[in-house]
């Protein structure tokens, strides 16, 4: 016959009998060993549960560890045995059939969590008993010095029962006496301790105020002090404590002894310490954190003027690309051998790498010429990175840009020197990447101003901090104004007023062109309203509003474009929409569909700064546009005479192709009467300059089309 498979059940008490196996030696406890596993065996079903919960609830580890302290397993190696036992086979015998990998990852986070509950209890139980051997060992002070003899049975019975080390002292530092915890403590026997003298058991690692408080206490000038000190064993280890000393005085009140109450907590500070590796270290890499990091920089730039330092901010090109085609895996696989190499080529004194997320990495070096250091770290960074990285099967080329800050300490923060290094790189990336460049103040200025900008772009249209200046349009022939172009401008409460240049591209970014348009639509169309409504013509006044690539492609352009016309009461033909030659370059039939529809409406399509963007003339033909805004850059020659008569032959060209496409001419950028007259003679149709007028407020345009109307 077979044997039947074991059930949970079982397996859940195999654990528990190899756990209490384990810790029941290092047990101070009346139970027998079967009593003992019994009351391991509710511990061990919560932390079966905790592994198979579907929320992890660290409260179940925390809670596990304290019960051990109630269950008598003070010794350290009960907790350094049941973390073994865990880690060996809580997986093996509860893990059933579930993901292994997930399995081991919640036992060790047990594990952390049964150390934290363990080590809370045992330091709350350990001060309950200092707190007990405190009181009496105070009150015990009159008892001594008047030699009853029945509380010093009673002192006796506190002092060799206690689980911490206790320890007494004349006030020259002579050990007197110690009981059996401190013994264990320091490894030694009595003989070994008794004589000696406190000042002897001075340690690297003692806190300056260490030696200043015991010598205040045995003046008599305080009661007691707490330190955390550590100790050399007989063999040479260190032992941490928590090392609470008192004074104790006799009858009249003078100082007679000084009494030492001692907590190991050497296996807590291994814990804490690996604990905080793991704070402060990347767990795929393997490198200090930002948070290490973060810590090393502030060191290095508190240390004054006379310290320098040189930084270096890398960042992968292209590692958003290996992420997507061959998965994260390998993604993190190039990341760790990227890691390796940073290591290798920091290993001066005073140089560190570090991951701060992701694919950014940083290096670090100080020293007297960090000018010249940090370039050679860059460069061997560089260097490092030139051989491919071999992954499932295929060799992945590595290239990296750099932005490098070098300075003296003290003249900026942490968070000033990782901006600058950031906005640095970010210069180094957009130069076409596999590159360092040098920070600079100015640059660095220009990228927090922009920064700056972008954010508040979104509160700057609530605020109505954007207003319009019309440049009018004027006819080449009779010289009236047929119209304007509306430019936005922002008036910024620090920046003051800022031209297009400056945030259209910032909103173009952000998405935040569509709104603005809109409204910078909007208010275009009511003036051009009120243009008509004031001057009484009987044409409309036509107002040019510039559209970006944005707003091209934005579903709702043609709807918006309808229903201002509609509410402003305005006809199509006083609108001209104006866009760039480089947005249509290769356009699509989807993207000029609105275009078209606008165009059959009776709304002009500009094609503005012509001839700049390299397009096929004969596309001119399948483009809805009735105007073409001639680029400044090709009658510049014109405001001397005599013109380039190169450039002549040129617009001349453009003209005449234009006008055998029914396509109307306006030219920007005219500043001389001069070159007025030759575009006039050159049969272009409409210009705008500052020959004319500069941009201003609309009612500049009306007192002109006042005096057109009169002179």
């Amino acid at each position: 016959m077979t044997a039947e498979p074991d059930g949970p059940e079982d397996r859940l008490r195999r654990f528990a009998t190899i756990w209490s196996r384990a810790v029941y030696p290092v047990t101070s406890t009346s139970l027998t060993r079967a009593e003992f596993e019994e009351r391991l065996l509710p511990l061990a079903r919560r932390l079966s549960g905790a592994l198979h919960a579907r929320t992890f609830d660290s409260g179940t580890g925390r809670a596990v560890g304290a019960a051990l302290v109630d269950a008598h397993c003070t010794d350290p190696d009960a907790l350094s045995r049941s973390l073994d036992c865990v880690d060996a086979y809580l997986v093996l015998y509860c893990g059933e059939d579930g993901p292994q990998d997930d399995l081991r990852s919640r036992c060790s986070r047990l594990q952390h969590a049964m150390a934290a509950g363990y080590a809370t209890a045992l330091r709350e139980r350990t001060l309950a008993e200092q707190e007990a051997i405190a009181q009496a060992a105070l009150r015990a002070q009159g008892v001594v010095a008047q030699a009853l003899h029945s509380s010093e049975a009673r002192f006796r019975a506190v002092f060799e029962g206690a689980a911490i080390g206790i320890g007494i002292a004349d006030l020259e530092g002579n050990v007197l006496q110690v009981n059996g915890a401190m013994l264990r403590m320091f490894g030694g026997g009595e003989q070994s301790m008794r004589g000696r003298n406190v000042r002897e058991w001075t340690h690297p690692e003692d806190a300056p105020q260490v030696w200043r408080l015991y010598e205040e206490l045995v003046r008599g000038e305080r009661e007691h002090y707490h330190v955390e000190k550590a100790f050399y064993r007989p063999d040479g280890t260190a032992l941490w404590t928590n090392l609470t000393v008192s004074l104790l005085r006799d009858a009249d009140g003078e100082p007679q002894y000084q009494l030492a109450l001692m907590e190991d907590t050497t296996e807590r500070r291994l814990l804490n310490l690996r604990l905080r590796y793991e704070a402060t270290h990347d767990a795929l890499t393997g490198l200090p954190n930002r948070t290490l990091f973060f810590e090393r920089l502030e060191k290095v730039l508190a240390a004054g003027e006379e310290q320098r330092f040189g930084l270096c901010y890398l960042d992968l090109d292209g590692f958003k690309t290996i992420n997507d085609s061959l998965g994260h895996a390998a993604g993190d696989r190039l990341l760790v051998e990227v890691a390796d190499r940073l290591q290798g080529c920091a290993t001066a004194p005073g140089e560190m790498v570090a991951r701060l997320g992701g694919d950014e990495f940083v290096a670090l070096t100080t020293g007297p010429e960090t000018g010249r250091e940090v370039d050679d770290l860059a460069a061997r960074i560089q260097n490092a990175l030139v051989a491919p990285v071999r992954i499932e099967g295929r060799e992945l080329t590595v290239r990296g840009s750099i932005g490098i800050v070098e300075g003296c300490a003290g003249e900026r923060s942490p968070a000033e020197v990782l901006r600058s290094a950031d906005i640095t790189m970010y210069r180094a990336k957009s130069a076409g990447g596999n590159r360092f460049e040098l920070a600079d103040p100015e640059a660095d200025a220009r990228a927090i101003t922009r920064h700056g900008l972008t954010t508040a772009l979104p509160a700057a249209l609530e605020r109505g901090e954007f207003f319009i200046e019309y440049q009018p349009l004027v006819h080449l022939g009779d010289g009236s104004v047929r119209g304007a172009e509306a430019l936005v401008r922002w008036l910024h409460p620090q920046h003051g007023v800022l031209g297009p240049d400056r945030f259209i591209p910032l909103a173009e970014h952000t998405g935040l062109i569509v709104p603005l348009g809109r409204w910078v639509l909007e208010q275009s169309v009511r003036q051009a309203r009120d243009w008509r409504e004031r001057d009484g013509r009987t044409g409309p006044l036509r107002v040019n509003v510039n559209l970006s690539p944005c707003q091209l492609t934005h579903p709702g352009l043609v709807q918006d474009t309808v229903d201002i016309l509609e509410r402003a009461g305005v006809e199509p033909q006083a609108l001209c929409l104006e866009v760039t030659e480089s947005a249509l370059i290769g356009a699509d039939d989807d993207l000029l569909k609105p275009l078209r529809r606008l165009a059959e409406m009776g709304v002009d399509i500009a094609l503005d700064d012509f001839g700049t963007g390299y397009s096929n003339l004969a596309n001119l033909r399948r483009l809805p546009v009735s105007v073409l805004k001639l680029d400044r850059s090709f009658t510049q020659s014109m405001q001397r005479f005599p013109a380039d008569p190169v450039d002549l032959k040129i617009v001349d060209g453009i003209v005449s192709l234009a006008h055998s496409l029914d396509l109307t001419v306006t030219v920007e950028g005219v500043e001389t009467g001069a070159q007025a007259d030759q575009l006039r003679i050159l049969g272009c149709d409409t210009a705008q300059g500052w020959y004319y007028a500069r941009p201003g407020p609309p009612d500049r345009l009306h007192e002109l089309t006042l005096v057109d109307a009169t002179g």
